[in-house]
């Protein structure tokens, strides 16, 4: 079972059995696909890395959270970079729309 992902020059995840080369590879790269601050609210997406699948379908690697804030520790995570962007997009927009009213 696979469950260690790093991501090739292009962004795309790759199967990354060696757990040191994993390690030195997570360390020294950047994961981060989008990071905004609204006022005192952080809005973070990431790649993880690790599979959240849990074995359930394909490998869950990245992450939206929102510090602080009316959605403070919302999360939601994704199996694809493309949903991720998309989930990222769609939580600043929340946090614009709660944060306006």
């Amino acid at each position: 079972m696979i469950w260690a992902y790093i991501l090739d020059d292009n962004g795309n995840p790759v199967p990354e059995p060696d757990t040191i080369r994993w390690a030195k590879w997570f360390e020294n790269n950047g994961r981060h696909i989008g990071c905004d601050n609204i006022g005192d609210i952080r809005i973070s997406t990431v790649f993880l890395g690790i599979d959240h699948s849990f074995d359930d379908g394909p490998p869950v690697l990245w992450e939206t959270m929102i510090f602080g804030g009316k959605h403070d520790q919302y999360q939601e995570r994704y199996r694809s970079r493309e949903d991720a962007i998309a989930g990222h997009a769609r939580s600043v927009f929340m946090v614009r729309e709660s944060e306006d009213k």
